[in-house]
């Protein structure tokens, strides 16, 4: 029961965060045939059918790049002096996943917010203690927007960057 909800939980976020959802699910398969295809264009289309005991589904996926393997090469983004955490979460609520770290050496978090293209704007910082290295991000004072947590361990402390 517990794993059922758990991957409820999982689709939910995936549905929120990137708007994807499950093409097809199916207690009564016996095969499944998937092909992948990714070219130059910039479309996704998904074909599913069903049957009583065969499932077979086509995914075409574009990107503006070739890819012949899992993900295409990194592009990376600035950040402060020795970044040390990552959480991803739409701080903006502008339903796009967001960056947040933590800048270590830097004694600051960066919010890069998301272009809602696969890239991120040069991120912003807000001022933490002494060395953060880990950052959480939730609704602490219940007003429907994301707060930063932040673990300062050179400063023996935790801190709370309040979302205005």
């Amino acid at each position: 029961m517990i794993g059922i909800i758990l991957l409820g939980a999982l689709v939910a976020t995936l549905v929120l965060y990137f708007g994807y959802s499950p093409t097809a699910a199916t207690t009564a398969t016996t095969t499944t045939t998937a092909t992948e295809t990714t070219t130059t264009a910039s479309t996704t289309t998904s074909t599913t059918t069903t049957s009583a005991t065969t499932t077979t589904t086509t995914t075409t996926s574009t990107t503006t790049a070739s890819c012949n393997s899992t993900f295409l090469n990194q592009t990376t983004y600035a950040t402060g002096t020795n970044p040390y955490s990552v959480a991803v979460v739409d701080v903006n609520s502008d339903n796009k996943p967001d960056i947040i770290v933590a800048n270590s050496l830097s004694i600051n978090v960066g919010v890069l917010l998301n272009n809602g293209n696969g890239t991120f704007l040069n991120q912003t910082t807000y001022t933490t203690g002494t060395n953060p290295r880990s950052v959480a991000v939730i609704d602490v004072n219940n007003d429907n927007k994301p707060d930063i947590i932040v673990a300062n361990s050179g400063s023996n402390n935790v801190g709370v960057l309040l979302h205005c």
